[in-house]
């Protein structure tokens, strides 16, 4: 590998698996992560890293410019939403450049949902609404203690503009003081609902309803042709019971200042759901929401 001290290609295998942690933060998909790193290897490989002096560092900065630039044009696509056509070529895409695991097998499922519970799905929920540039300044610096003057010169802005960057995103990550009166109650009891479903109790899903309770879905949600509606505690309860695949991959989050849950898939946003109350705790409408126009519409952040 000429112009390229043996050292770099040691250093690259030695920080695989922190190289691979900070795209996977910055990506928030295991499947993207791994090609990040396949695409930041080839730029060290055709790279004269002889008058690097900091050959860790370099790769840090080396692969957060690849997240970057997939974040920017992930945020071009944002209201595309991720078929199975797209996922397919991706898998087939890490196959085909070995990268993955390092066997050529496309990532693994088990693996990916491991790292986010790891890491946090609802952290993973909240980074995917932030900016590029918010989210590449938070997860470098308040997670891998990168320098700000580092960061600010991936993003070609200021030291204290990178700073504030990264405040916003903690702000959003952290949560800010809900206007709801009810917080704690309500918390609990989207937290019950979570549990319930994740662990299809069905009686316990049932007395956290109203008798009166409604929910609507958009013509995402299934796909239907149309939005829908359900009203009643069995049918609605029946219909959370059928989310339990999603509701793995969900978190407590605050839906425009509101107790909300969020359901995340691979790192993406994917659906929201919005809760109403009786003045006894129980639920009386839950608003789902799927379609991407929606989702970008909504102020999400973590609970503090």
């Amino acid at each position: 590998m000429p112009g390229r001290p043996d050292d770099v290609a040691r250093q690259f295998e030695l920080d695989r698996p922190r190289l691979r942690a900070v795209a996977y933060r910055i990506l928030g998909s295991l499947g993207e992560a791994d090609d990040a790193l396949q695409e930041a290897w080839l730029r060290a490989d055709r790279t004269d890293t002889s008058e690097v002096a900091n050959p860790s560092g370099w790769l840090t900065t080396v692969v957060a410019r690849v997240c970057l630039n997939l974040l920017r044009a992930r945020d071009t696509r944002r209201e595309e939403p991720l078929d199975d056509t797209s996922r397919g070529r991706a898998a087939r895409t890490r196959t085909a450049t070995g990268t993955g695991t390092g066997t050529g097998i496309g990532t693994d499922p088990a693996e990916e949902a491991q790292l986010a519970d790891e890491v946090g799905i609802a952290l993973l929920i909240v980074l995917d609404t932030l900016g590029p540039a918010e989210r590449l300044a938070f997860v470098l610096h308040d997670m891998f203690d990168v320098p700000f003057d580092d960061i600010a010169a991936m993003l070609d802005k200021t030291s204290a503009a990178t700073r504030q960057l990264a405040s916003r995103a903690r702000r959003r990550v952290r949560g800010v003081p809900a206007p709801e009166a009810d917080l704690p109650r309500r918390r609990r009891a989207v937290d019950a609902y979570l549990a319930a479903t994740r662990g299809g109790d069905f009686d316990a899903l049932v007395a956290l309803l109203h008798p009166d309770v409604v929910l609507r879905a958009d013509a995402a949600v299934v796909p239907t042709p149309e939005p829908f509606t359900v009203g009643g505690v069995e049918p609605v309860a029946r219909g959370a019971m059928a989310s339990m695949g999603r509701a793995r991959a969900a978190a407590v989050v605050l839906v425009d200042g509101r107790v909300g849950m969020a359901m995340a898939e691979h790192g993406r946003l994917r659906v929201v759901l919005r809760f109403d109350f009786a003045a006894d705790g129980r639920m009386t409408g839950i608003d789902v929401i799927a379609e991407p126009a929606r989702l970008n519409e909504l102020d999400i952040t973590g609970i503090g």
